[in-house]
């Protein structure tokens, strides 16, 4: 039976992480478990930077951005030895069983602790929305939220001076946050893994709406995939559009959640929860949702499972420019 369990956020801070925290361990607190924090991720892990914690920890952290209990990159665990080491910090406090907030780094770290005996859950939380196991991750909407208060007020400049505003976002190697924000805005064009960049028909839509006397135009570009300042000299050369680039960065994953990233956060946690309280987990589970419905995965089943975004939506924004 577990008696003691712990809860660590990892990789990429996002919206919402805070609040899984405050549900993990008010849920915990209700199944009579000793409920302990780590920081700094893994590497607090392995520092043995853990505490206990009752409810008064989480009070009034439900609408704070980023993590309270800190977050860390940690390549050394992805040695045997770290890993071990890991395993026996835990069982020196006597924690029974760890609860992992983050993304695909996490669910690693979570399941070469799995291997070493540890009963481990993971939740996910990444503003990528890039893990397969779930149709959506804890900060996604608030990310997508704050990009399109973004975009809202750069459309206001770009129309003043008349110009093609070029919106590097962020994503990785997922196009969801690229290809929803352009539905949300109304964008002239969208370039992500799941819509790469053509560029003649780029050229030749921003030239119709140059002859067409539109004022401004609006491009979404995933990063990482090309040199957007590049392309902008480009788009200038050939459609005779000013261009500006516009790099949102690490802005995209500050800020209070959202109510939608609030709730999944406490569907997530109480059924992480459940499943350890009800012995349910000899190894490792992931959580998820799948069609709204909550759902839970072995974790070795979840760390190979593929993303695939919501299908239509390049065709659904060609449609509606």
């Amino acid at each position: 039976m577990i008696h003691k369990i712990a809860v660590l956020t990892s990789g990429g801070d996002a919206p919402g992480m805070n609040a899984a925290v405050r549900a993990v361990i008010r849920a915990g607190l209700v199944a009579k478990k000793e409920m302990y924090v780590i920081y700094d991720g893994f590497r607090g892990l392995l520092e043995g930077n853990i505490k206990q914690v009752n409810k008064d920890f989480t009070q009034d952290i439900i609408n704070r951005g980023g993590t309270i209990i800190r977050s860390a990159r940690l390549k050394e665990f992805l040695e045997v030895e770290a890993q071990k080491k890991a395993a026996e910090i835990l069982k020196d406090f006597g924690i029974d069983a760890l609860v992992g907030i983050g993304g695909d780094g996490t669910y690693r770290g979570l399941a070469a602790l799995a291997k070493q005996g540890v009963r481990v859950v993971g939740i996910p939380a990444t503003i990528d929305n890039d893990v397969g196991s779930t149709d959506k991750t804890i900060g996604f909407a608030t990310a997508l939220n704050t990009i399109c208060e973004c975009v809202d007020k750069l459309k206001d400049t770009s129309s003043s001076h008349q110009r093609c505003s070029l919106i590097e976002v962020m994503g990785r190697h997922c196009g969801d946050l690229a290809l929803f924000s352009a539905l949300a805005e109304g964008a002239e064009g969208v370039i992500c893994v799941e819509h790469p960049l053509d560029e003649e028909s780029l050229f030749k839509r921003l030239r119709k709406m140059k002859d067409e006397k539109k004022d401004h135009a609006i491009i979404i570009v995933s990063e990482n995939l090309l040199d957007i300042n590049e392309l902008a000299k480009k788009v200038e050369k050939e459609t005779g559009f000013t261009t500006r680039t516009e790099v949102l960065g690490r802005l995209q994953r500050g800020g209070s959640p959202v109510a939608e990233d609030r709730i999944l956060a406490a569907r997530f946690s109480a059924h992480a929860i459940e499943l350890l309280v009800d012995n349910k987990v000899k190894s490792g589970r992931i959580v998820g949702m799948k069609h709204s419905v909550i759902v839970d995965y072995d974790i070795e089943e979840a760390i190979q499972m593929k993303h695939e975004t919501a299908s239509g939506l390049p065709e659904l924004i060609e449609m509606l420019q």
